[in-house]
């Protein structure tokens, strides 16, 4: 089997090193770079890796990532689209040649985007960027993603993994237009139409993002029940009425009744308005939920103390001093440094004892 590893890059001279080492094992290290002022080439062409220049003009990561993959040598099995800010686990070329006898032709793995401040892993899902050398093309100026062109394509999982390490010095102004750009090219492309609107959310253009949000919604191709439930909780963050604020959550929550996010959303909404039965069920049935889904918008919040903390709160102003105790301890072991958690176990440990003793 032949692999390789491939990316662009401007100005990352400090990932290359890094980069370098975790994928020097494939049969083939390529970079493109879209004009570098810094050494990245210089360090590059040093440690081996082959390092091309291109120019796209207007810039678009579509054509730069498929131009990079044209480069590629074409006896290639498969490649991997490794970002200068990403690196291979230890052992992945093992895993990816466990495929050799098999039709698989674009292997599954985890991916972990960010890591929470102990260096434990923070977001984590699927990732989908290692592909056969050919039937594959890059599609959208921005968050572009891979489509086949004329083969059938077949996905399976591997326990390859790749880890994340942002440049969060990197700006995200170049994402708005390139948004806009590519909903104005396809407008019923509903993963964009989601990319979009939660950009103008960034952006604070909350008007039109809630109308962009609501035209996801209407699109056809929009069935992914998570995707919609995100944009339901996304547009209930910008209405201002209890009431409407409410409804929006419901909806989420109807629609991806096994994700714990509009649960979450909705005990704090409650939280903040002394709705403690409400609040405590809502954090409750998102405590049920114990299979965190492996996608990008499974969101650390709702996995984290957020829902231990709400049904420990609504348990104690419910009376439900035991229930108020259990849910606040788990909620310190999730985050043992947060110092309100810390001193509400205390208090509910000693309105517990007092309880007890009456």
């Amino acid at each position: 089997m032949k692999i390789a590893v491939y990316t662009i890059a401007l100005n990352e001279e400090q990932f290359i090193k890094s980069w370098y080492e975790s994928a020097k094992e494939a049969d083939y290290l390529l970079i493109a770079d879209t004009g570098s002022t810094d050494n990245t080439k210089a360090v590059a062409e040093s440690l081996g890796i082959v390092c091309h220049t291109i120019s796209v003009k207007p810039w678009r990561f579509d054509d730069a990532r498929n131009a990079s993959l044209a480069l590629l040598p074409s006896d290639i099995d498969f490649c991997i689209a490794l970002d200068m800010d990403e690196v291979l686990v230890p052992g992945w070329r093992k895993e990816l040649e466990a495929l050799s006898n098999t039709n698989i032709t674009r292997p599954r793995y985890q991916y972990t985007w960010n890591w929470n401040e102990d260096g434990s892993p923070g977001l984590q899902y699927g990732g989908d960027k290692i592909h056969r050398r050919h039937g594959y093309r890059w599609k959208h100026p921005v968050h572009e993603v891979l489509v086949t062109d004329r083969m059938d394509e077949v996905q399976g999982w591997t326990t390859l993994q790749i880890h994340h390490h942002a440049d969060n010095t990197k700006p995200r102004s170049q994402y708005f237009p390139l948004l806009a750009q590519s909903v104005k090219e396809d407008p019923y492309d509903d993963r964009n139409a989601f990319y979009f609107a939660r950009e103008l959310f960034f952006y604070g253009k909350f008007a039109e993002s809630v109308e962009e949000f609501k035209r996801h919604l209407s699109l056809p191709k929009a069935v992914w029940k998570p995707e919609r439930a995100a944009s339901m909780r996304y547009i209930a963050k910008m209405m201002e009425d209890f009431v409407e604020k409410e409804d929006w959550l419901k909806k989420a929550v109807e629609e991806a009744p096994d994700r714990r996010e509009g649960y979450v959303e909705l005990a704090k909404l409650y939280y903040e308005n002394n709705r403690w039965f409400d609040c405590l069920d809502a954090a409750e049935s998102a405590l049920e939920i114990t299979e965190k889904p492996l996608e990008y918008l499974c969101e650390e919040f709702a996995w984290g103390s957020a829902p231990w903390d709400y049904a420990a709160i609504a348990s104690y102003r419910l009376g439900l001093f035991d229930k108020a105790f259990q849910y606040g301890t788990k909620a310190v072991e999730l985050s043992p440094n947060d110092s309100r958690l810390t001193a509400n176990l205390e208090f509910y440990s000693k309105e517990q004892s007092l309880a007890d003793n009456v």
